[in-house]
């Protein structure tokens, strides 16, 4: 069992040297790079004004930050969650890094370690080449439903970037790996799976009804051959 987490931020503007700060940090729970709905999700005052360019792309105003904890006191907390060894994963993951390693520093906490970032935005330009691979065009592309996306915000930005990741890694059909376990059973896994998502297909009285119809206007169909007792 591998647990990663998948994370984003709301922030002042675009470089934190420059004075701008995190707003709002979102991150989920992946246990084999899939969400387990566990999560962690915080407002954040930044201790400055929040430019009208940054309002318009995530919605936040300094009124709606008032009375939100300082990046400090939530510090901790979000450390705990994200631990000490997994991966963390981030669309455009630079960006994030180096806004959560600037407010750690200030904090006097150690930085995120560049060895544990994941980029989706690197993911996505590697298996799309020259296409366009923001988030919303990831969306698109995967056919995710956006409707509830008006503007940014972390916590919906990292439920749509679980749905994305997992078609960027093909999670959605890691359970059909034949994949060599600790134990060295493929096939006893892959039986396992197929028997957990075994489907009956069920057919009515009038589908059948309909299917002999067909089969009566066909010419020594191989069909009722089989179906034939045996002389």
């Amino acid at each position: 069992m591998t647990r990663s987490i998948l994370f984003d931020t709301e922030t002042t503007g675009l470089d934190p040297k420059t004075g701008d700060r995190v707003i709002e940090v979102a991150a989920l729970e992946l246990i084999n790079d899939l969400p387990t709905g566990a999560h962690f999700h915080c407002l954040i005052h930044p201790e400055r004004d929040i430019p009208a360019e940054a309002t318009r792309v995530h919605g936040f105003t300094l009124e709606h930050l008032q009375g939100k904890p300082l990046f400090r006191a939530i510090a901790a907390e979000m450390m705990a969650f994200m631990g000490e060894d997994e991966m963390l994963v981030a669309h455009n993951a630079p960006f994030d890094f180096s806004f959560l390693n600037w407010e750690l520093q200030l904090c006097g906490l150690p930085a995120l370690g560049p060895h544990r970032m994941v980029d989706t935005l690197a993911l996505a330009k590697a298996r799309f080449p020259g296409m366009p691979n923001s988030l919303d065009a990831l969306c698109r592309r995967f056919a995710i439903d956006l409707s509830a996306r008006t503007t940014h915000n972390a916590l919906l930005d990292c439920k749509l970037l679980a749905e994305v990741y997992i078609e960027l890694t093909g999670g959605r059909q890691r359970g059909l790996s034949l994949a060599v376990s600790e134990t060295g059973d493929a096939i006893a896994q892959y039986e396992a799976v197929a028997e957990r998502r075994a489907r009956p297909i069920l057919v009515s009285p009038e589908e059948s009804a309909r299917h002999a119809a067909f089969l009566a206007q066909l010419k020594d169909p191989i069909w009722l051959k089989d179906a034939a007792p045996a002389g």
